[in-house]
Order: C-alpha cells, then sequence, then structure tokens
C-alpha cells in the first residue's frame, strides 16, 4: 500500500522543493490526492466524499476555492443520502474503519453503482483484513481508481501548529482510566494522527518522552505519569514502520520529537499572557479564530454583525499578534496614520471632514483610490477595534495590577502577604481571575495548601468548592502525593517531595529585547526546547526511544544525506532590525501600512531553506498561545523550524473546566500491561 505516487520529498532535504509546514498539508490534498484523481477525461468534473474527521482536516489545509479548482464539483459526506452521479468520478477521503468500507462498497457495487470510478485516499494505515474486505467485492474491483494510504490525519492550526482535535484528553487519560479499552484506543488515536505528520513531511524523529518517576522506592509508578512513555512506544512504533511502507522515506533520524503533558507546566495555561493574540482569545468572547463585531449597514439601516477570522491570511494579524498588547496598539495608530497619509482617498475624506471643498480633480483621485480604501481601512479599523476593547477591559477590571502580582509570584517578587492582600482589598475581582491566581499561588507554594490552609484561602476568595476542586486536581496531573490530607474537607498539593522554590522561572529580561511590562513571562516550554537543541535535557526527566549517538557538535544544516542525529549546538539569535522593545522573532516583512507585495509566508518559506532539523514538540492535554509564540520566536533564534503539536489548543476557561472535570477514581489501574 503505497503512500502516494508523488516523487517530492519535503522532509530530511533542503533545496528548492522545502516547503513550511502548513504548506506541505495543503498541497498533499490539492495536488497528490485531488489533482491525481483522473481518468481519461482530464477535464472531467468529480466529487469528493468525506467522514466527519476527513472533512475537518481537509477545512484546516484548504478553503473550498482550492478545492474547486481542482475540478470538485460537489463535497458530500459519506454518511448522508446522496444522488446518484453515473457520469462522475469520485473520490473518497475517508479514515480506514469498518463502517467507512461498508458505506464505499454499498456506494460502487452492484448493477447501478452511484459513481462512474472511485478513487480512495484513506487518512492513516489501513489493516489489511479491511483492504480483503474490498478485494472481495469483484463488481467493485474494476470501478476502483486507486486505492492509497494519504496517511493525513491532523489537523494543522498554525504555519507551526497542529492539533490531534482530542479536547477530552486530560478527562480519558488522566481521570477515572476504568476503562482500559477505551484508554487504548483513545491513545492509540493519538499515535495515529501523530505519526501522520511525519508521513507527509517524510521525517523520521529521535523520540524523546518525560519519563516516569516513582514517588518513593517501594510504590509503583503512577499510571498517569507514564502517559508519555505509552504515547512514545506508539508513536515510535508507528512511524518506524513508515520505513519500509512509505518510498523514499528516510533511513536514518532527521529531526527531534519531544512528548511531554500538560503537567509540565501548570501556569501557562492560567497566567494572563500579555500580547496581542493571548489577550484577543482570554478577553474577548471569541469561538476559535472567529471574532464577530458590529459594521455600519450598506443599505442604511441598523448595524449588523460580521464574523472575521483572525488567522495568518491578514497581514495586520500576522505583524500584531506576537506583540505585547500595548506595542500593538501603538503600531496600529503608526499603522493607521501613515495609511492615511499615503492614501488619497482617506486624505480627500479628512479635508472633507475639515470643511474644506473638495476639487473635481481630487473626487476622480478619491474614486480611484476608493476600492482599495475601502478594504485596507476595514482590516485597520477592525483591529484598531479589537485593540480598543481590550484596553478598556484591562482598564475595567483592573487587570494591570493583577497581572504584575501573577508574574511576581512566578518569579519570586511576591509572596503569600501579598496575594492575601490582593483577596482582601480587591473583592470585586471575578472568581475565574481569583482562581488563577491561586492557582499560579499553589504551583510557586505548594505547601500553603496543606491542612486546612487551602480552606482558608478559600473562604478569603469567597469561591465555592466545586472552583477550588480545580486547584486540587492540578495535584493529579503533577503527580501522586506522599502525603495525606490532614483532616477531612481538606486536600493536600505537596506536588513533588522535595521543597519547592519560591520562585517557578529564572528571570531573562536580561537575555530578551523585550522591555515592556508585564512580558516577563515565559512558558516552561521555552527552556525545553533550548535544552534539546544543546542536546541537554536532563536524563533523570527525559529518555529517548531511539538514542542518537553522540558526534561532535558542528553545523545543523538540513541534509537527507547527513547521518547526524544528535542535536546542533545553538546558534546565535540574530540582532533586532527594530526598536529594542520588540525582539526580532516577531517582526513581519509588511510595509507601514500593513500590507506587502509578496506573500509573508512566501519570505517565511526562503528562510526555512536555511534551516537546521525541525523540532517537534507535543503536549498532551492542551497547549497555550504562549507556547505557540514560543514556537515561532525560538524557530528564528535557533534556525530550526520549531513545530507545536497538542490535543487541542485552550483558552485559560477552557483549562478550568477541563480541570473542573477531571476527578481521581479510588483504584487507578496501572497501565504497564497494556499493548497499544
Amino acid at each position: 500500500m503505497s503512500l502516494s505516487d508523488s516523487e517530492t520529498s519535503y522532509g530530511g532535504g533542503g533545496g528548492s522543493d522545502y516547503k513550511p509546514f502548513r504548506h506541505i498539508s495543503r498541497d498533499r490534498l490539492l495536488y497528490e490526492m485531488l489533482r491525481s484523481a483522473k481518468s481519461g477525461d482530464s477535464k472531467a468534473w468529480k466529487v469528493l466524499i468525506m467522514d466527519k474527521v476527513t472533512v475537518k482536516v481537509m477545512s484546516h489545509s484548504c478553503k473550498m476555492a482550492d478545492i474547486t479548482d481542482q475540478e470538485v464539483s460537489l463535497v458530500e459526506d459519506l454518511f448522508r443520502r446522496r444522488q446518484p452521479l453515473p457520469s462522475l468520478d469520485a473520490v473518497y477521503f475517508i479514515q480506514p474503519s469498518k463502517e467507512n468500507v461498508v458505506m464505499f462498497l454499498s456506494d460502487m457495487s452492484g448493477r447501478e453503482p452511484l459513481y462512474k470510478k472511485a478513487y480512495i485516499f484513506f487518512s492513516s494505515p489501513i489493516p489489511k483484513e479491511l483492504v480483503n474486505h474490498i478485494k472481495c467485492d469483484t463488481s467493485v474491483l474494476p470501478r476502483i481508481g486507486a486505492l492509497r494510504e494519504m496517511n493525513l490525519e491532523y489537523f494543522p492550526i498554525d504555519s507551526q501548529g497542529f492539533i490531534t482535535d482530542q479536547d477530552t484528553a486530560l478527562q480519558e487519560l488522566y481521570g477515572n482510566v476504568d476503562n482500559i479499552r477505551r484508554f487504548n484506543t483513545y491513545l492509540n488515536n493519538m499515535a495515529i494522527r501523530i505519526a501522520t505528520v511525519f508521513a507527509s513531511l517524510k521525517e523520521l524523529p529521535n523520540v524523546y518522552y518525560r519519563s516516569a518517576k516513582e514517588s518513593d522506592e517501594s510504590s509503583p509508578t503512577v499510571s498517569r505519569e507514564l502517559v508519555p512513555t505509552k504515547l512514545a512506544d506508539a508513536v515510535w512504533d508507528m512511524v518506524s514502520k513508515y520505513k519500509s511502507t512509505i518510498p523514499k522515506f528516510p533511513q536514518k533520524e532527521t529531526c527531534d520529537l519531544i512528548i511531554v503533558d500538560r503537567s509540565v507546566d501548570q501556569i501557562a495555561p492560567v497566567i494572563h499572557e500579555w500580547t496581542y493574540d493571548a489577550m484577543c482569545h482570554d478577553l474577548l468572547d471569541m469561538e476559535g479564530n472567529k471574532y464577530i463585531h458590529e459594521v455600519a449597514s450598506k443599505t442604511g439601516g441598523p448595524p449588523e454583525n460580521k464574523e472575521v477570522v483572525l488567522e495568518e491570511h491578514d497581514p495586520v494579524w500576522l505583524e500584531l499578534r506576537h506583540t505585547h498588547i500595548a506595542d500593538a496598539s501603538e503600531r496600529l495608530h503608526e499603522k493607521f496614520t501613515n495609511f492615511v497619509s499615503k492614501n488619497k482617498a482617506a486624505q480627500m475624506q479628512q479635508s472633507g471632514r475639515d470643511g474644506s471643498e473638495i476639487s473635481t480633480r481630487d473626487l476622480q483621485k478619491m474614486v480611484q483610490a476608493l476600492p482599495q480604501y475601502t478594504e485596507q481601512v476595514e482590516k485597520i479599523s477592525l483591529h484598531v477595534e479589537i485593540a480598543g476593547k481590550i484596553n478598556r477591559i484591562i482598564r475595567d477590571t483592573d487587570l494591570r495590577e493583577l497581572g504584575q502580582l501573577e508574574q511576581d509570584l512566578v518569579f519570586g517578587d511576591a509572596a503569600a502577604k501579598d496575594v492575601i492582600n490582593f483577596l482582601r482589598t480587591k473583592q470585586n475581582t471575578t472568581p475565574e481571575y481569583k482562581l488563577r491566581l491561586l492557582m499560579i499561588y499553589a504551583s510557586v507554594y505548594p505547601e500553603k495548601f496543606e491542612g486546612d490552609k487551602g480552606v482558608k484561602l478559600m473562604q478569603l476568595a469567597k469561591l465555592s468548592p466545586d472552583d477550588m476542586k480545580v486547584i486540587s486536581n492540578m495535584q493529579l496531573l503533577a503527580g501522586s502525593s506522599t502525603k495525606k490530607a490532614s483532616a477531612a474537607g481538606s486536600f493536600s498539593l505537596k506536588f513533588s517531595n522535595q521543597k519547592a522554590p519560591q520562585a517557578a522561572r529564572k528571570d531573562r529580561t536580561d537575555e530578551e529585547e523585550e522591555t515592556w511590562s508585564l512580558f516577563r513571562f515565559y512558558p516552561v516550554l521555552e527552556e525545553l526546547i533550548e535544552s534539546l537543541n544543546k542536546g541537554e535535557l536532563p536524563k533523570s526527566d527525559y529518555a529517548c526511544k531511539n538514542e542518537p549517538i553522540p558526534v561532535p557538535k558542528g553545523n545543523s544544516a538540513r541534509s537527507s544525506k547527513s547521518t547526524q542525529t544528535a542535536a546542533p549546538p545553538p546558534t546565535a539569535a540574530p540582532h533586532s532590525m527594530r526598536s529594542r522593545r520588540t525582539a526580532n522573532w516577531a517582526k513581519s516583512r509588511t510595509s507601514d501600512d500593513g500590507y506587502s507585495s509578496d506573500s509573508t509566508l512566501k519570505n517565511v518559506a526562503a528562510d526555512f531553506k536555511k534551516m537546521g532539523k525541525r523540532i517537534f514538540v507535543f503536549i498532551i492535554g492542551g497547549a497555550t498561545r504562549s507556547e505557540l509564540r514560543v514556537c515561532h520566536k525560538l524557530t528564528t533564534k535557533l534556525r530550526r523550524e520549531v513545530i507545536l503539536g497538542t490535543t487541542s489548543m485552550d483558552d485559560p476557561a477552557q483549562y478550568l473546566t477541563k480541570l473542573k472535570l477531571l476527578c481521581e477514581s479510588k483504584a487507578t489501574p496501572t497501565l504497564d500491561g497494556l499493548g497499544i
């Protein structure tokens, strides 16, 4: 079963065919799958049929216009009643499940099949028994134009990020694991989707993972701590098989993958992150990347709601998303001022407002500039509105003071008295914000929640026992405690046997270029990736499925023939080309008004040709905006493309909800015997 007929090699080797991660997913779906599905009549239209998972895969990578450009006239749901179109060919992009194969056979078998010819592309490896099931139907075989494994079952959410679309990962893998088969299936599906990333990119990874620890010498390893180990086993097992099943798949390791879970950093999901992207998702009522705002009615009626998607196709968003909210606001003001000074229509409109007469010649210039003016002013004014709304929320909720306390706690500049004083004096702070503050406090000072201390803090903050259950559930993710609660109704939050430090992070402001207030925080992931890049992951905490052979430190330039598997040494970050307030990694190649003649992603692709080996990071249980930002930052700093994978992208409110649903079972079964 071949991956494809394509001879293009995306991973392991540089050169002119190198493409960024998200582009590869899109191109494989459009060209390797849809364009290749052709019969004798090359101009014939075709039908695309997908299931509920593959339709998500497609929508995360391609637009409808992209699909129709590949001569697809109709997109159908596999499990919906469909009209027979015997004159058209059909492309099936489906998961290799028994139900899907049965539906396909019912479409194409018998005297009157629904379609002329079928081209079947499976999103992941198909079991042999299902292939045999298809072969048994002799009426269908002559009608099959292609039967291939696409090995593409992940969901790109960014040029350097993907999800496996498993929102319930925390509950399924770290909650009440009372159904071993269900656990097995869930983790196996996760491994399949991760493995297809490496199939698409034709990369063979060194698989690092956070290893389990025993709470003491006599007790067995806690099963929750084994989840990254089990996932690493399954991913390596699947990816290593590609060496013999996928043409031109590398035989030696070409990249690094590190698998961790949410316990690696429990502060990042709840602390207020002050970048434009994070603030949008934290403070605004957004659904995914969709933002709804009011626009003036074209008919002169009441304002209408308009939905916009804040993604990489918007050059203003692309430039500002990783900048500090104050920096973003300043730049938007400058951008709008520059735009007005350069655009004839905007100047004419401004002079009309001032009461001065507009000449006929000026009106003609205004009309000529109007189409571009309308589109650009809508883009910029949208972000001016969003930034203004965020700044109002920050003022109205007194968020700066809370944000300062959060970061002071993380960096050891605040203690118990500061938290208690805040809770006493800021009674109007929302329960969610108080809970998030206490979660940070619990991560830095776990001893302050032992015995009945946690109950007293709960009463002071006026939080319900249901809210405080979130904090106790943090313990389940962090690992088992050797200390039991001292009294009924109280809980212990002892994350480890070692005494907790008074700071959860080392202050790195001297090392970085950012000088904005409240921009000190960085996720643990940043130091973890840098350690991996240097080959300095602590062996007490991390293991490797296929330990790379140590080699002399040298250039890490991407080469498909290279036998180097050890992490290359770090390279110095490029000198900032902008003011020292904002790091170079956050800068977009755009003009003053936020637009450029060339695609920003084309410039990125040109940069990636010079990169070293890719680094993949996978977080079980959800990732944050700050962690995705770090991957972009370190790509520039380390000269290695860093790709973030996770089960879901979570905003703080979503993460709190997931922790509330997490509960410890009375007897958690061990996972050592699971066959994945």
